[in-house]
């Protein structure tokens, strides 16, 4: 198996994203912030599969040990240094889950429902009862879960193939020529900060960590059959995943309207 083969059995569930009813549900500002307040939590958990990936191939404990593949270490080490500490549109350097909450502030998202989670989290010590335990739309919950027991089972290339083939990378572009259309309707919104998270995102995927990604999964997986298959089924499950958190935003949208 391949990444082109990988990407042709996810085609159906890249289209279904791709043409998925949600986007043209958000036809207000309400509409974009209770977008906003759902994934954010995807923002959220991206950096956790990011960070588990970090801890297996690269050493993140003391006393320093050197891991096999420098060209591995220097991979991940890329993408966490700007995912983690990217350059914010004021010239500081924030992570890009904080850079996404400061865009919801700005634009009038509730950031409390997020924010309480990442403290239950903290306080319970275990993310699995704090998601079972949340207030959350279930299919949310299950887009949590999934991505936490990928990284509990601690196969590598199945985290490597949640977070590669997992985030469609088409979704920032299509949210940005949303956005730009708010700005055209709404101009009194302010959307700038957003903007600027989905366009670095564009920037980055496409020119950095989309192709230094796709070197992980061939790294990882090689000429081992078995985890090439595993690597299929997790960017299968992950995707179906993200449909179910836009079929949880897309229902979260309509019974607000319902409720009008």
């Amino acid at each position: 198996m391949s990444i082109q083969a990988i990407n042709q059995s996810i085609f159906s569930q890249k289209q279904a994203l791709l043409e998925h009813p949600l986007y043209e549900k958000i036809q207000t500002i309400e509409d974009l912030q209770l977008f906003l307040e759902h994934h954010v939590f995807a923002v959220w958990d991206f950096m956790s599969l990011l960070k588990a990936l970090q801890n297996h191939l690269t050493c993140t404990t003391t006393p320093w040990f050197a891991t096999p593949d420098a060209q591995m270490r220097y991979l991940i080490n890329e993408i966490v240094l700007a995912e983690e500490s990217d350059l914010a549109p004021d010239g500081s350097r924030k992570s890009h889950f904080e850079m996404y909450l400061e865009a919801m502030a700005d634009c009038g998202a509730d950031t409390s429902q997020i924010n309480l989670f990442i403290a239950n989290v903290f306080s319970l010590q275990n993310v699995f009862v704090a998601i079972r335990k949340s207030d959350l739309h279930p299919k949310v919950k299950a887009f949590l879960d999934f991505t936490f027991r990928t990284i509990e089972e601690g196969q590598p290339h199945k985290i490597a193939a949640a977070f590669t083939f997992g985030r469609e990378d088409l979704i920032p572009q299509m949210f940005t020529e949303i956005l730009r259309n708010f700005q055209q309707h709404f101009p009194e919104s302010k959307l700038e900060k957003l903007i600027y998270y989905f366009e670095r995102h564009i920037e980055l995927d496409a020119d950095e960590h989309g192709p230094m990604a796709m070197q992980m999964i061939e790294a990882l997986c090689g000429n081992d059959a078995k985890k090439w298959a595993e690597a299929e089924a997790v960017s299968i499950e992950a995707l179906e995943k993200r449909i179910g958190l836009w079929d949880a935003i897309n229902e979260t949208i309509a019974l607000k309207t319902e409720a009008v």
